[in-house]
């Protein structure tokens, strides 16, 4: 980016700044109060894009609160791609950087759940892998490793994240536990949804993810959470789509 350009832009997000020199009407005339129309545009367009993709952050801050937390960040961290569903990915590490905030400290973790949950959302499809093909001499299964659909997401936190985004989503859900939680998101249908994991499921899972076998990725959630039993995540995996093949050791 240009000088000029940065200049144009740091000045079509910020209200306080003044129009840029050079930007002219068709007649060649000053185009400030076309400027100005434009920039209030833009501005309300990205801080109603940064609401809307972050509903359960504004309903914790309240709306006026979000406004102009949405306004700080636009300036901060300008739209980098046309695409709309990826604008916000900085900010849950901008929300952590925030010292106004910094006596809510879960407020990064659950706008990293909406962010997953978004992009489940927008993820591509996969197949999911017949339930059968689990059906194998359990030796065997032990050296498998398992494939993911591109929908399926992890998130550990030290925050009750999966309670706080049911308490503020749903109507009658229980008030969020003072405890870290682990949540995986599925999307078996259209739309993704949240699953609170037991302790070591997380572990488990991920080890899987980052490609290890489902002994070895046993050994790892054991370690953290000993007697874990992989039944209950297995079945979830399974039942939400999550599983797209089954590689046997070679």
């Amino acid at each position: 980016m240009t000088l000029p350009q940065a200049r144009f832009v740091a000045a079509l997000l910020d209200p306080a700044q003044a129009v840029p020199e050079g930007v002219l009407d068709a007649d060649g005339g000053a185009a400030g109060r076309r400027f100005d129309v434009y920039r209030n545009n833009v501005v309300a367009s990205l801080s109603e894009a940064l609401v809307s993709g972050f509903p359960v952050i504004a309903r914790l801050l309240g709306e006026e609160n979000m406004k102009g937390l949405a306004g700080m960040y636009l300036r901060a961290h300008p739209p980098a791609s046309p695409m709309m569903r990826l604008y916000g990915e900085a900010f849950p590490a901008f929300l952590e950087a925030t010292e106004q905030l910094a006596h809510l400290g879960y407020l990064g973790d659950v706008a990293r759940l909406e962010l997953a949950l978004r992009g489940a959302y927008h993820a591509g499809d996969a197949p999911p892998m017949a339930p059968d093909r689990l059906a194998i001499d359990p030796e065997a299964l032990l050296r498998a490793r398992l494939r993911f659909a591109p929908a399926v997401a992890l998130l550990q936190s030290d925050w009750p994240v999966h309670g706080i985004w049911r308490f503020n989503t749903e109507d009658g859900a229980p008030k969020p536990l003072p405890r870290a939680e682990d949540v995986l998101v599925l999307r078996p249908a259209f739309d993704p949804v949240p699953h609170l994991l037991p302790a070591g499921g997380a572990a488990w899972i991920g080890a899987l993810m980052d490609g290890q076998s489902i002994g070895d990725a046993l050994d790892v959630a054991e370690a953290e959470a000993p007697g874990f039993a992989p039944d209950a995540c297995l079945t979830l995996l399974v039942q939400g789509g999550a599983l797209t093949a089954l590689e046997l050791a070679s």
